[in-house]
């Protein structure tokens, strides 16, 4: 939204706005105005990625975003067709382009968002830890303890007990 008004503010109408994307369509910015847009959106805490690296690397962070936090069908995918099919690339590249861009593999990256959405599900209290374990395609909820130990340094029911949502970093954080 904050997006889409700056936007306006400019007499620009976008075909969509999605996550770390804008499809302008056919319209053609000129420098000035891109310029103008980037000065307007980083007061806001946003950045203009205009390098094709970069716009690949946050595709693929959007997509796992999408996949892990929006989607409710973890369990049902294949995550290398998931990300070729997504990003239109092979996933070697992407795999390799991500770890040296971000100096860590996609498959951590991914850990670390599967962790910040355990800590959801505990924070909100609505499933069990073995639901917890099976919505994200844990193969056991020892599986899940572990590597929720491993990146927070504590269980998931010590968390769970904590009850405190100001231990879930934001997902831009990660």
């Amino acid at each position: 939204m904050v997006i889409q008004s700056q936007l306006a503010s400019m007499d620009l109408k976008p075909v969509s706005v999605d996550l770390g994307e804008v499809d302008l369509g056919d319209i053609e910015l000129t420098a000035d105005e891109i310029d103008d847009f980037r000065k307007k959106i980083e007061p806001l805490g946003f950045e203009l990625i205009s390098d094709k690296k970069n716009m690949l690397i946050n595709k693929i962070k959007s997509s796992i975003i999408d996949l892990i936090h929006v989607k409710d069908e973890f369990t049902h995918i294949n995550v290398s067709d998931y990300l070729k099919s997504a990003v239109d690339y092979d996933y070697n590249y992407l795999s390799n382009l991500f770890s040296s861009v971000e100096g860590i593999t996609i498959e951590h990256y991914m850990i670390k968002q599967k962790i910040e959405k355990v800590k959801e599900y505990l924070v909100y209290n609505e499933l069990t830890l073995s639901e917890i374990s099976y919505k994200l395609g844990y193969s056991s909820v020892a599986h899940l303890s572990r590597q929720f130990k491993k990146v927070t340094g504590m269980t998931p029911t010590y968390f769970k007990n904590l009850r405190d949502a100001k231990r879930r970093n934001t997902l831009d954080n990660l």
